[in-house]
């Protein structure tokens, strides 16, 4: 979702016009993603993404993945 918001508004400041533009925008937005990604990991020396699924989780399929990996 970060690298969603800082394309926006990276966009909505440079306006890009050519698909070059956007893509360099895109890219510079996921960058900024990714860079605070391993700055909160390299903080918290947990991981970010996991391979958890929202849509099982919701249904509380991954809750029982989660308890097992403790154990």
């Amino acid at each position: 979702m970060l690298a969603e918001a800082s394309t926006k508004d990276i966009s909505q400041v440079e306006n890009p016009e050519t698909f070059e533009e956007s893509a360099n925008v895109a890219f510079r937005g996921g960058k900024i993603a990714g860079d605070v990604r391993k700055v909160l990991e390299a903080q918290t020396g947990k991981k970010v993404v996991t391979s958890l699924n929202a849509k099982t989780a919701l249904k509380g399929k991954d809750i029982i993945q989660i308890e097992e990996k403790k154990s």
